[in-house]
């Protein structure tokens, strides 16, 4: 059996992942008129998410206080919502989140506090430190994540919490609103 070289570990493959969500976002960006018109409606949002800062509960000198989060993220007129993000966990292991979830807002759509609830898979979680998410099959786990915010036109900011670990800082903007 041949093996293929390389895996998600791997900081090349990390790299790669990276660029190709930044060749997204910035097609994204580039073609919003045409994809406004085939594939985004009126009042579907478009961010990109940065989270710069991640707090523990627990002191521990292992913990990585800076996930380097990046994604982005759709949302609907009904604000239903779907994602994507890279990022470096807890334990500096490369890796990502694919979701979908819920928006609640409570003021106008141009300013507004939300709360938000988000489920999906977790890739990266993988030895030692697989045992640290409560469902993980070989590095491909279960989260279910929420968090609460304040958007102000087309940037916002938000606290989402990460179970009983702790919690991360995050700043979106919006690229089509």
């Amino acid at each position: 059996m041949t093996r293929i070289p390389g895996n998600f570990r791997s900081p090349t493959t990390v790299g790669r992942c990276f660029a190709l969500l930044i060749i997204v976002v910035l097609s994204l960006f580039i073609q919003a008129n045409v994809a406004h018109a085939d594939l985004l409606a009126e009042d579907d949002r478009v961010s990109i998410i940065f989270g710069p800062i991640t707090y523990h509960y627990s002191h521990n000198p292992e913990h990585n206080p800076f996930p380097w989060f990046t994604g982005i993220e759709w949302e609907s007129a009904s604000r239903w919502e779907m994602g994507g993000a890279l990022f470096r966990n807890s334990f500096s292991q490369p890796s990502g989140y694919l979701y979908g979830g819920k928006r609640w807002i409570v003021g106008s759509p141009d300013e507004h506090i939300f709360f938000k609830v988000t489920g999906g898979a977790l890739i990266g979680y993988v030895k030692p430190n697989d045992k640290k998410i409560p469902v993980n099959a070989n590095g491909l786990g279960l989260g279910i994540i929420p968090a609460v915010g304040y958007k102000y036109q087309r940037a916002s900011t938000q606290l989402v919490i990460l179970g009983t670990s702790g919690f991360m800082w995050t700043l979106g903007y919006d690229l089509w609103n």
